[in-house]
């Protein structure tokens, strides 16, 4: 699937600021056919027709990384644009307010309501959560247009987003509690499992995100 509009090929930035699965997100946009590059440049990022924040690892020295490349007033610039805008894993707990991770209250970027908080420990449950699990659909998000109500998708996490902004969210899943692991708020779209690592499930809703490019 290649994006075109007025005869000009389509370009998805994947955000590079040093944390993790950067290079599988771009494999898995360029596998269906996008136009994608990683980068930590501010005039490139700025002027793709699409952006992608992934990221794996802790939340606080995620914010510290985006700081130091300059990458915080770009991703607002980005979202304020209107450009779709998709967060995965770190990149979806990045756009809330705060996290708890290390015990403290460490300040994310405010672009939507919600706190990231510590999957309970005493639920005789693996933390991390990893592996597959049902997506409950909430809604008719684009994101998971024609896909099952039920799929499986694959995670790796061990916080995750409490949010009483219940409009914005558009899948759930269970372990041990419900929580919130996908939302959508105008352009921007995140989940908190990995769409690159999801199988065809997956792809379909990578598919879907660059979709969105106008």
């Amino acid at each position: 699937m290649e994006i075109y509009w007025f005869g000009v090929k389509k370009l998805i930035a994947v955000i590079d600021y040093e944390v993790g699965n950067l290079r599988s997100v771009e494999k898995a946009f360029s596998f269906i056919g996008c136009e994608v590059a990683v980068s930590s440049d501010r005039d490139f990022i700025l002027n793709a027709d699409a952006v992608v924040l992934p990221g794996v690892g802790a939340f606080a020295d995620a914010m510290e990384n985006l700081k130091k490349h300059g990458m915080i007033d770009i991703i607002r610039t980005v979202i304020e644009s209107g450009k779709p805008f998709l967060g995965i894993c770190l990149g979806m707990q990045l756009l809330f307010e705060y996290s708890e991770e290390g015990g403290e209250n460490v300040q994310g970027l405010n672009i939507l309501k919600g706190a990231i908080r510590q999957i309970p420990q005493d639920m005789n449950l693996k933390v991390p959560h990893m592996g597959w699990n049902l997506l409950d659909i909430k809604g008719n998000s684009p994101l998971f247009s024609g896909l099952p109500q039920s799929p499986y998708v694959y995670f790796v996490h061990s916080y995750y987003l409490d949010t009483s902004d219940k409009d914005i969210v558009i899948a759930e899943t269970s372990y041990g509690i419900t929580f919130s692991v996908a939302v959508q708020k105008n352009n921007v779209f995140a989940t908190q499992f990995h769409p690159e690592k999801s199988g065809e499930i997956g792809l379909e809703i990578l598919r879907n995100f660059a979709k969105r490019i106008k």
